[in-house]
């Protein structure tokens, strides 16, 4: 996709001069993408990535790079965001906000082996781990995953399509909202919420950094680990690892154990994580259901479908055979 905004070379001369990172020499929009405009830059100092938000307010921006700073610090692999001549990590252009990051090295995988599909399972616990309990001070100015914005973003959604059957899907969630059981002992954090191979980079076979937090908020620790064994999630394209079975609506239980087994291997899930990773992967799936809130199939749609088998599966069951020995 192309840039949403083009940048002529006097203007992004004009941005960098407020930097210290040399003499623009060259630049191109990248062409992937479907939200930011992004651009590489080629300076007398090294290659930038210069990212212009289409859609997010400077405090959102904030957050994203207090985040990163932050990750950093703990020596999280992610491009690091440069700071100005005044010490200042965003700027605004034309009355929205942009930033520079790091060039980080490495290519995006179509097809990740089994040891780099382990290495992504390593990086989400590593870097939920790092942000259990973090909260930027930005963080009120993120949408946050909760029940709350689900389901205020689901009024939205409703009032904006006005429907019969947007009101009738928003009938649905407010009563699946309701049946969640989400307690304050769950572990918070930020979590990075679009983990897939298109936001990794790989050197040599091996993980080396995890770039584009735009969708980073802060929520239930297990919200980027409900996304990992979400079959039902097209973008985890992994030649059906873990695998849905369409045909029979299932889960495949051996591989989300797999998934599961090597998470814990580096951050340790509490006996309430265990028990209520059934209520955030259905959080999860309402978000999903909340960004294709116009789909509509027949009687019924893909998400209410995806509630309705955990629903007959039952907690118990989805624990047992998840976590039972």
């Amino acid at each position: 996709m192309a840039a949403k905004t083009h940048f002529s070379e006097h203007t992004l001369k004009d941005i960098l001069s407020r930097y210290t990172l040399g003499e623009l020499l060259a630049f191109e929009p990248v062409t992937t993408g479907t939200v930011q405009t992004n651009y590489f830059l080629q300076t007398t100092q090294g290659r930038f990535v210069f990212r212009y938000y289409q859609n997010r307010s400077l405090e959102s921006v904030l957050f994203e790079s207090e985040l990163i700073r932050y990750l950093t610090r703990c020596n999280y692999p992610c491009p690091a965001v440069l700071q100005d001549r005044n010490g200042e990590h965003a700027g605004i252009y034309n009355e929205k906000p942009y930033a520079i990051f790091e060039f980080a090295t490495g290519q995006h995988l179509d097809h990740p082996n089994e040891a780099q599909k382990r290495q992504l399972v390593q990086k989400v616990a590593e870097l939920n781990s790092i942000t259990r309990g973090y909260k930027p001070l930005h963080t009120p100015y993120r949408l946050n995953y909760n029940v709350e914005s689900c389901w205020e973003l689901a009024q939205e959604a409703t009032q904006r399509i006005n429907t019969a059957q947007a009101r009738e899907k928003l009938a649905w969630l407010e009563h699946t909202l309701a049946g969640l059981h989400l307690p304050p002992s769950l572990p918070r954090g930020v979590c990075h919420c679009d983990f897939h191979f298109s936001n990794l980079l790989f050197t040599d076979g091996k993980f080396s950094a995890l770039i584009d937090f735009d969708d980073a908020n802060y929520t239930f620790l297990l919200y980027d680990l409900a996304a990992l064994i979400n079959p039902f999630q097209a973008s985890f394209d992994w030649n059906t690892w873990p695998r849905f079975q369409e045909e029979e609506n299932v889960f495949d239980f051996s591989e989300t154990r797999t998934i599961l087994q090597e998470y814990t291997r580096h951050r340790a899930l509490s006996m309430d994580e265990k028990w209520h990773l059934f209520d955030v992967y259905k959080l999860s799936i309402l978000f999903d259901c909340i960004w294709y809130f116009e789909r509509w199939e027949g009687e019924d749609f893909y998400e209410q479908r995806k509630i309705a088998y955990l629903d007959r599966l039952g907690r118990d069951q989805f624990y047992a055979q998840i976590f039972a020995d």
